[in-house]
């Protein structure tokens, strides 16, 4: 009976999440049309709160349009270097001997491998994590039949809503950390935040494990009964295409095509951007050197000798490349937002209205449940700080709560509501050949756990 209703109660959540899933590719346009209306509001609410008119919102949409190129750049190298990384050969080679892990009569331990992968890499470099997930999915579902395939690849997504902000590649925390960034060259900031007051908190790191252990147990618990299990068809695994190196010609015909394919090259490259971080963390120290720029050199520097050959690595940026151009032509718009903020008075009505909704004990809370709200229009933590920044800083100041917590805690907010919000899922799904209402359920009562175990740690977090 017990058993009837946890399926019940199971099936009653894949309703719902498919429900919710239904609702927002209804309602939810593109994002690019997102930042388009956000740019109306914004542009609406600088008018009413933002003590100008329209000919000085139109110049100060235009003087922020090309303040966050820098920032947008990074937010790239940080997919693509991830991208590029994750479908080298090593790693699939790596991949694909974590696969075998498992018990392949207990697909239980085939969901908790996954689960514990995707939000450990996930906390590495999110890029690696959204790609080399998809992949471990493939090699687990071919390599444990009995496994469920749903929940499968459920299980990994969950790096991107439980663990990606609050780790190495995190968008805030990086950011804040990087010299000169927009911040700091906007006023918000009087210096850099090292990682030590934000990623290697004792209360981010004791946060991550506790967020890591419960997820994985649930989501190990809720693999169906055998005859429930969705399994992947013979059908389905032809479609399942792993991306694949270019072979190596057989003749090297002439200088361009033995140029391309020579070893030296990767590696000459790889050694001197390895020596170079290896100088910066020796001059700075390893908490200080984890900013956006060292991050990406790092995993730059990774894919290049992990393909170990030119073309292998360009083949591999070239399809790196189409899951950025998102980012690429959404940047430009949200800085007309920042630079409405920025050049008008909105920010401060904005400061205002957080202060006097908020104390200095509940002002984490707040900042934590209206960063994931946000999150939802807006699906990428680095425009969503890029816009929301210049507010909750100053009202963080005000309110005596320090700018390292407020960090952390839009951090967390922002990845509060990835896992029920279809955007970032779309390369994933696109190699796991699901749609993400398939998925949603099981997704939506992570989010629910998730949000109450948080929650209560940004309420308690200012008694400490």
């Amino acid at each position: 009976m017990a058993g009837n209703n946890q399926r019940s109660g199971v099936a009653f959540l894949k309703d719902w999440g498919a429900g919710l899933t239904h609702w927002t590719e209804r309602y939810i346009p593109d994002a690019l049309v997102i930042v388009w209306i956000l740019s109306i509001i914004t542009f609406i609410m600088a008018l009413i709160w933002g003590d100008v008119g329209p000919a000085k919102a139109v110049q100060a949409w235009g003087k922020g349009f090309w303040a966050l190129l820098t920032f947008a750049m990074q937010m790239c190298l940080i997919m693509m270097t991830g991208y590029i990384t994750a479908c080298s050969p090593p790693v699939r080679w790596l991949l694909n001997g974590i696969s075998g892990w498992a018990n392949k009569e207990k697909p239980w331990q085939a969901i908790m491998i996954m689960a514990i992968f995707s939000m450990c890499i996930a906390w590495v470099n999110w890029g690696i994590s959204l790609i080399g997930s998809a992949m471990l999915a493939l090699y687990i579902a071919k390599n444990n039949p009995k496994v469920d395939y749903r929940l499968l690849v459920a299980a990994a997504y969950l790096g991107l809503g439980c663990t990606w902000h609050a780790g190495l590649s995190a968008s805030a925390p990086l950011l804040v950390n990087t010299p000169d960034n927009f911040l700091i060259k906007g006023g918000y900031l009087t210096d850099t935040i090292s990682t030590t007051e934000t990623l290697f908190t004792p209360f981010n790191l004791i946060l991550l494990i506790i967020i890591i252990v419960a997820v994985t147990i649930l989501m190990s618990l809720m693999h169906p009964s055998e005859e429930e299990t969705y399994k992947v068809t013979p059908e389905l695994m032809d479609k399942l295409k792993l991306y694949e190196s270019p072979p190596k010609p057989e003749k090297m015909a002439n200088f361009s095509t033995w140029a391309n394919w020579w070893w030296g090259w990767n590696l000459i490259v790889a050694v001197g951007g390895f020596l170079w971080l290896g100088w910066e963390v020796g001059q700075k120290g390893f908490a200080d050197a984890i900013n956006l720029n060292n991050i990406n050199l790092f995993f730059l520097m990774l894919g290049v000798l992990f393909h170990w050959r030119p073309w292998s690595f360009l083949k591999a940026t070239e399809d790196a490349g189409k899951a950025v151009w998102g980012i690429v032509i959404q940047f430009p718009f949200y800085a007309g937002i920042f630079g409405l903020f920025k050049f008008t008075a909105l920010a401060t009505a904005f400061t205002k209205a957080f202060v006097a909704i908020s104390g200095g004990g509940t002002f984490l809370l707040i900042e934590y449940w209206y960063a994931g709200v946000l999150n939802y229009l807006i699906p990428s933590g680095g425009s969503e700080w890029a816009v929301t920044a210049p507010y909750l800083l100053p009202a963080a100041k005000e309110l005596g709560v320090a700018a390292n917590k407020a960090v952390v805690a839009y951090a967390w907010g922002d990845m509060m509501t990835d896992m029920i919000q279809p955007f970032w899922a779309i390369a994933m799904l696109a190699v796991a050949k699901l749609e993400f209402r398939e998925i949603m359920g099981w997704l939506l009562l992570v989010f629910f756990v998730y949000f109450i175990i948080t929650s209560a740690a940004f309420l308690l977090w200012p008694l400490f």
